[in-house]
């Protein structure tokens, strides 16, 4: 089955909304005004779909964005000029057919001659191993980690230059 990749509109949002409500506790759980409000900001927004079903979506961000996220805060003390990678979520009965992968090189060729860092967070507690796995499989490394949600959560905070293969 062909794999597209689209800019998100807002006629997506019930669909990106459901992918996301099932995938946390790996991602956080937002409703439609914070996802309009981090679509109005995002540096890049895509959807991928396996013919007429949406399949996954990444949502990034460029500094300077109004955003309360700890992790997205982390990076912005640290890097002056990334993109972080605010969620990403595949579809479970779309696995396998390299929609992570070619979302994320989207946002690479995207992100040509604006940043030199990729950035974004995986849980280690609860662990999301799949996720860290491929991250690591794409180039990411580990540059930090931290408790939030009061220690509920742990992260690894993970990095990537761009412009540099996998």
């Amino acid at each position: 089955m062909s794999v597209s990749l689209h800019p998100a509109v807002e006629s997506d949002f019930d669909d990106i909304l459901r992918l996301n409500g099932a995938a946390v506790p790996h991602v956080n759980l937002i409703d439609r005004d914070e996802l309009a409000g981090l679509a109005a900001q995002a540096f890049h927004f895509h959807v991928a779909r396996v013919g007429d079903a949406l399949a996954g979506f990444l949502l990034s961000l460029a500094p300077g964005a109004d955003y309360g996220s700890l992790n997205y805060r982390w990076f912005s003390e640290r890097y002056p000029q990334f993109v972080y990678v605010d969620r990403i979520v595949v579809a479970d009965e779309h696995h396998g057919l390299g929609i992570g992968r070619r979302l994320y090189a989207g946002l690479e060729q995207a992100m040509a001659g604006f940043a030199p860092s990729l950035t974004c967070e995986v849980n280690l507690a609860p662990p999301n191993p799949g996720s860290r796995a491929f991250h690591e499989r794409l180039g990411f490394t580990e540059v930090g980690q931290q408790a939030t949600e009061g220690g509920a959560k742990v992260v690894c905070l993970m990095h990537k230059p761009v412009g540099v293969p996998a």
